[in-house]
C-alpha cells in the first residue's frame, strides 16, 4: 500500500514540478517586464514591450533602417569595451535566432583519439584558417542542467555529424540525456 502511494506521489511529482516551474518562470518574467513600465493594468507593460520589439524588428528589416542599423553597429564596434559586450551579445542571440543560426549542426565528438568517450556538441565555425588551424573546427558543447558550455577546437577526424535536428540535440544535452532525441519528447 505504501509503495503504491509513493509511486503515485512520484508520478504526480513528475507532472506537477515541471508544470509549476514553467508557470513560475513565465510569471516572474512577465512580472519583471511589466514592472519596467509602471502602468495601472497588469500585463499591459508586457504587451507594450513585445509590440515595441516586434515593430522595431519590422522597421529594421527594411532597407532604410537596415542601413542605419549597420551604421550604428559600425559606430558601436569602434568603442573598445562596448564593442566586446555588444558584439558578443549580438552574436549569441544571432546563434539562436535569425539567419545565422549556429546550433543547427549537431555532431558527436570523440574526446580523444582511440577513446570511446564521446560528447554531443555543435559545430559553430567550420573554417579556422585565420587561426592557422586548417584541419580543425570549433565545437560548442553545452553542459547538462546549466546555462553554460565548453568551447573546443577539435580535429575534423574526431567529429561525426548526427542526423538529428539542432533543437533535439540541445534538448537531449541540456536535460542530461533524460529528454530523449525526438522533437516532441
Amino acid at each position: 500500500m505504501l509503495r503504491t502511494l509513493l509511486r503515485y506521489f512520484f508520478s504526480g511529482t513528475l507532472f506537477i514540478v515541471p508544470l509549476v516551474a514553467t508557470i513560475y518562470f513565465i510569471w516572474v518574467s512577465f512580472e519583471w517586464l511589466d514592472n519596467l513600465i509602471d502602468l495601472p493594468y497588469p500585463g499591459l507593460g508586457v504587451l507594450i514591450i513585445l509590440a515595441a520589439i516586434t515593430a522595431f524588428g519590422y522597421l529594421t528589416s527594411g532597407f532604410a533602417l537596415k542601413t542605419l542599423v549597420d551604421w550604428f553597429d559600425a559606430l558601436v564596434n569602434k568603442i573598445p569595451l562596448v564593442k566586446i559586450i555588444y558584439s558578443s551579445v549580438k552574436d549569441l542571440i544571432g546563434a539562436f535566432v535569425g539567419d545565422k543560426k549556429k546550433f543547427d549542426k549537431p555532431v558527436l565528438v570523440r574526446m580523444s583519439t582511440g577513446s570511446h568517450l564521446c560528447r554531443i556538441g555543435f559545430v559553430v565555425q567550420s573554417d579556422l584558417k585565420d587561426l592557422g588551424l586548417n584541419d580543425m573546427v570549433a565545437v560548442y558543447i553545452p553542459q547538462s542542467y546549466a546555462v553554460a558550455g565548453d568551447h573546443y577546437l577539435i580535429s575534423r577526424e574526431n567529429i561525426t555529424p548526427l542526423s538529428i535536428s539542432g533543437p533535439a540535440a540541445m534538448k537531449f544535452i541540456v536535460s542530461g540525456g533524460v529528454s530523449g532525441l525526438r522533437e516532441n519528447s
